[in-house]
């Protein structure tokens, strides 16, 4: 089959206007500018005996600080973070926060059928307890409900809505957001939240620390040992922290076990935020409903509103750097912010006047799964997850209480789940993991231009649970 332009490329703008929206940008995190100077925590410079240690500041770390020490106040529990609170992905994501817990229902359906209806309600019940707690703690994150607004630009993904049970046309789509671009749509409305990031990694801080949570910021961990009394002890490059029991929450980052060094490899997602709209321009693109918006493309766009009405757009390329390591360097990639700026102008012809303010990216701790795995070693009193595969701000609520349970000892529905129970498949080494991803990103790309038909090597990856169809 010949391959056909997408619609992002058959209604490209020129460069010139592409160049002159992203002329005033700056890269920086928008999330993290907006949400300004903070109170900061001291770095830890003394011996520390604790009952439970939290390895990681950002969204599983904190949230299974402040859990645990609702579940036992008298707990003495300590945060090490190797820079600031929520300065990775937690601060700088695009604030999607999903009822689903397996990276889309086909994901669940694919891996875990006989789970699948389980899965869909924790994940509800999941949700819906992220929003009391944003209730009861006073969690100040620009929480907003409004569900998701999935949209096809291509004529083959229409039928991929039809089944939906909020099928929108072409109109209906339109008079949501509108957009010459968008074909149909499926609505959905109740599954999805937003927040502002940042915000949601520092008050989860704030939340912990005014439970009595120790945290201690530019403390990276570098070592775990036992003790001969079978403890724990955590080295920074100052301290040692002597624990009961350690969650490692390090996600994107290299583990402190050895056994999960390949188990996450980090892609790189990149995003534009655009200055505030006017009235009018806003007007010109309707979003009443400011919900989520996503396309159906292998290689997809995220985008939604912020409490000021910029947009984010963000999405489509995800880059795997050569070797796998996370670096700053990675952060400004002219041609990936470049073809988003690109692919929004042709989304959004009406607002070709609209600058964008903000670039910046952020890895992304990527599984064979695309959704966490977890696991107990140092004979169960380590508790460890990863691999959230970029939808992890409503998950890692939902793993900080999995983790916690692993570390009581005592079955509970979440510990029994065999998602839960079950590891990945690792990546491969080097050359050969940087092979077979930018393979597979090729094949991504080729079957977005060919209908959505996926070659063979896709299907290989399909048939062996290593499909990227999530």
């Amino acid at each position: 089959m010949a391959a056909h332009p997408t619609a992002y490329e058959r209604h490209a703008p020129s460069a010139a206007l592409v160049e002159r929206a992203l002329a005033p940008s700056v890269q920086a995190v928008h999330w993290l500018d907006e949400a300004g100077p903070q109170a900061r925590h001291p770095e830890l410079l003394a011996p520390v005996r604790t009952d439970l240690t939290v390895v990681g500041g950002g969204y599983l770390g904190l949230w299974a600080a402040v859990h645990a020490k609702r579940r036992d106040p008298g707990r003495r529990l300590v945060l090490l973070e190797a820079r600031t609170v929520g300065w990775a992905a937690s601060g700088r994501n695009g604030g999607f926060c999903e009822a689903s817990l397996t990276h889309g229902e086909d994901n669940a359906r694919h891996r875990w059928p006989e789970e699948q209806e389980v899965l869909a309600r924790l994940g509800r019940e999941n949700l819906d307890g992220f929003e009391a707690d944003v209730r009861e703690l006073g969690l100040d994150c620009q929480w907003e409900r409004t569900g998701t607004l999935a949209v096809a630009v291509e004529e083959h993904q229409v039928d991929w809505l039809r089944d939906r049970p909020h099928f929108l046309d072409a109109a209906r789509t339109r008079a949501e957001i509108d957009s010459p671009l968008f074909l149909a749509g499926g609505l959905e409305p109740d599954e999805t939240a937003l927040v502002h990031p940042a915000r949601l990694a520092l008050e989860l801080a704030r939340v912990a620390t005014e439970l009595g949570v120790e945290v201690h910021e530019h403390s990276a961990a570098t070592a775990l040992r036992r003790t001969p009394s079978g403890a724990v002890e955590v080295h920074t490059d100052r301290a040692v922290v002597t624990s009961d029991h350690v969650v490692l929450a390090t996600n994107a980052f290299p583990s402190l076990l050895r056994r999960n060094r390949w188990m996450t490899v980090p892609v790189y997602d990149y995003v534009l935020m655009t200055e505030p709209l006017t009235a009018d321009q806003r007007a010109s693109i309707g979003w009443q409903g400011r919900q989520g918006l996503a396309d159906l493309a292998n290689q997809f766009h995220y985008a939604r509103l912020t409490s000021d009405d910029r947009i984010l757009w963000g999405g489509y390329d995800a880059v795997y750097p050569a070797g796998g390591k996370v670096a700053a360097r990675h952060e400004d990639r002219r041609a990936s912010h470049a073809r988003l700026a690109s692919h929004f102008l042709a989304t959004f012809p009406q607002l070709e006047e609209v600058r964008f303010s903000h670039r910046w990216a952020g890895a992304i701790d990527t599984c064979t799964q695309f959704t966490a795995f977890y696991g107990l070693s140092h004979r169960g009193r380590v508790a460890h997850a990863a691999g959230f595969t970029g939808l992890g701000v409503g998950a890692t609520r939902f793993a900080a209480d999995v983790l916690l349970d692993l570390l009581a000892g005592e079955p509970t529905e979440r510990t029994e789940l065999r998602m839960v129970r079950e590891r990945p498949l690792p990546f491969p080494p080097e050359p050969l993991s940087s092979i077979g991803i930018n393979l597979t990103r090729w094949s991504l790309d080729r079957a977005d231009h060919r209908q959505g038909r996926r070659n063979a090597f896709l299907q290989v990856l399909d048939r062996v649970g290593l499909g990227f169809d999530s």
